[in-house]
C-alpha cells in the first residue's frame, strides 16, 4: 500500500491534481479563522455553547447545519453558511427537472444543457444566500427573538452593517462554490462532496476528545461512564459501522444483459453477455438529510407552543418526543420519513423507461423480458425491492446515534460523527475519491489502490 501511495505522487498529472485539491481545501479551512468583524466573539462563543449544550431547538439546528453544509455557523465567519445554499439550489433544480418540461429538455441536451442548468443554479444560490445570511444576521442582532441579547457590537448594530454582513457571508459561500467547481475541473474528486467531508473530518478530533475527556480527567474505571468497556464498545461499533457502510455503499444488484447478434457479411457481431449494475443505496445520503430537516419543524412548532402556553403540558411532552433522544416516537417518524424519501429520490433519479429505451436502441435486452415496456416494468420492480433494503440500511445508520446517545449517555452530535450520517458521508466520499485515483492509475497500466500488485 505504501508503494502505491508513493506511486500516486510520482505521476505528474495526478500529483498536480492532488496538490491543487489539498491547497483549495486549505483555503476553505482558513476561511473559518476569519470572523465577521462586528460580532462580539466572546459573547457569541458563550451563547453557542449554551445552545448546543441543550441539544434541542436552535442548538440542534446549528449542529445539523454544520454537519451537512461543511460549515460552522456558530463561529459566524465569512464561510458561516457553508455550501448548503448551493446544495439546496442544486436539489431544487434536480427536482424541477422531473416536473418542469423546459428544464427536462435542458437535461437531455447534454453538455450544453448541463452548463445552462449550472448557470441557473448559481443565480439561485446567490438569492438563497442573501435570504439565509440576512436571517442569520438579524438573529444575531436579537431582532428575531432567538437570543436574549444582541451579539453584534452596539456601535455596529444598525441596518448598514447588517447589509455588509449579509453580503460578506454571501460572498463567502460563492467563493466556496467556486472552490468546489475548481476541484471538479482541475483537481480530483467531487468538489462539493470533498468540502463537506473536510468539514466533518475537521470536527471529528474535537468530538473524539470530548468523548475521552472524562476518562482523561477522572481516570479509567470499570462500570462507570469512563469505563474501558464503554470505550471498547464505541471503538468496535465505529469500525463495524465503517465496514458495514462500505459493504452496502458498494453493494449492487447486477441484472444480466444479452446483446443481439448482428451478421455483417461473413462476420457475426454482438451476442455478448454483460450485466447492468443497480446500486442498493441508490438515494445516497439525501433521504437522511431530508428526514432530519423535516423533523425539526414539529419540534420547533411544539416548543413555540409550549413557550406561548406554559400551562399546557402536552406541548412540552410533544416537543421532547420529536427531539433527538425522544425515544420511540422520534425514531419511528425518522424511519418512516427515510423510507418515503428513499423511494421519492429514487423515483426522481432513476427512470426505468429511459433505461429500457437505451437498451433497446443499443440492441441489448434482458433475457426473458421483451424490450420496451416489459423491460421497464422489470427494472422498476427490481429497483423497488432493492430500495427497500437500501432504506432499511439508511434507517439503521440514522438511528444509531440516537440509540448510542441515549443508552451510553453520550452527546448527540458526538454520536452522530462516530456512528451515523457523518460517517456515511465520509465513507461514501472517500470511496468515490479512491475510485477517481484508481481510474488514473489503471489508465497508465498500474493496479488500483485496493487491488493486488500486477
Amino acid at each position: 500500500m505504501f508503494n502505491k501511495l508513493t506511486l500516486v505522487f510520482r505521476i505528474p498529472e495526478l500529483r498536480q491534481k492532488i496538490l491543487l485539491t489539498l491547497g483549495l481545501l486549505a483555503v476553505y479551512r482558513m476561511g473559518f479563522a476569519i470572523p465577521l468583524p462586528f460580532i462580539d466573539q466572546t459573547v457569541m462563543a458563550e451563547t453557542m455553547e449554551q445552545l448546543q449544550g441543550q441539544q434541542q431547538g436552535v442548538g440542534q439546528l446549528i449542529g445539523m447545519v454544520a454537519l451537512f453544509s461543511a460549515s460552522n455557523i456558530g463561529n459566524s465567519t465569512i464561510f458561516g453558511l457553508g455550501i448548503m445554499p448551493y446544495i439546496s439550489a442544486s436539489i431544487i433544480f434536480q427536482l424541477l427537472g422531473s416536473v418542469y418540461p423546459p428544464l427536462e429538455r435542458l437535461q437531455k441536451e447534454g453538455e450544453a444543457g448541463r452548463r445552462k442548468i449550472n448557470e441557473y443554479t448559481r443565480y439561485a444560490t446567490v438569492v438563497i444566500c442573501l435570504g439565509q445570511s440576512y436571517f442569520w444576521i438579524r438573529t444575531l442582532s436579537g431582532g428575531l427573538g432567538v437570543t436574549d441579547n444582541s451579539l453584534i457590537l452596539s456601535e455596529y448594530n444598525w441596518w448598514f452593517f447588517h447589509i455588509i454582513g449579509t453580503v460578506t457571508m454571501t460572498a463567502g459561500t460563492i467563493l466556496l462554490m467556486w472552490i468546489g467547481e475548481q476541484i471538479d475541473a482541475y483537481g480530483i474528486g467531487n468538489g462539493i462532496s470533498l468540502l463537506i467531508m473536510a468539514g466533518i473530518l475537521a470536527r471529528m478530533p474535537q468530538a473524539g476528545y470530548q468523548l475521552i475527556q472524562p476518562a482523561i480527567e477522572q481516570g479509567v474505571r470499570l462500570g462507570t461512564d469512563t469505563g474501558i468497556e464503554r470505550l471498547l464498545i464505541l471503538a468496535v461499533l465505529f469500525f463495524g459501522v465503517i465496514v458495514w457502510v462500505i459493504a452496502i455503499t458498494q453493494g449492487q444488484r447486477k441484472i444480466p444483459i444479452q446483446s443481439a447478434k448482428q451478421v455483417r457479411g461473413r462476420r457475426v457481431m454482438g451476442g455478448q453477455r454483460n450485466s447492468l449494475p443497480l446500486r442498493v443505496n441508490q438515494a445516497g445520503v439525501m433521504p437522511i438529510i431530508f428526514a432530519s430537516s423535516l423533523l425539526m419543524f414539529p419540534m420547533f412548532m411544539f416548543q413555540l407552543l409550549a413557550h406561548a402556553f406554559p400551562t399546557v403540558e402536552i406541548f412540552v411532552t410533544l416537543a421532547a418526543a420529536f427531539g433527538p433522544g425522544g425515544g420511540f416516537v422520534y425514531n419511528l417518524c425518522y424511519v418512516a420519513l427515510i423510507y418515503f424519501f428513499c423511494y421519492f429520490w429514487t423515483a426522481i433519479t432513476f427512470n426505468p423507461n429511459d433505461m429500457a429505451n437505451n437498451l433497446k436502441e443499443m440492441g441489448s435486452f434482458i433475457p426473458g423480458y421483451r424490450p420496451g415496456a416489459r423491460t421497464a416494468a422489470h427494472l422498476e420492480q427490481v429497483m423497488v425491492r432493492i430500495t427497500y433494503v437500501g432504506a432499511a440500511f439508511l434507517s439503521i445508520v440514522a438511528i444509531i446515534p440516537t440509540i448510542v446517545s441515549t443508552s451510553m449517555n453520550i452527546p448527540f452530535l458526538i454520536a452522530s460523527f462516530y456512528g451515523g450520517t457523518g460517517l456515511l458521508i465520509v465513507v461514501s466520499v472517500a470511496l468515490d475519491l479512491v475510485q477517481k485515483i484508481d481510474s488514473h492509475l489503471i489508465m497508465r497500466n498500474y493496479s488500483g489502490l485496493l487491488e493486488g500488485d500486477s
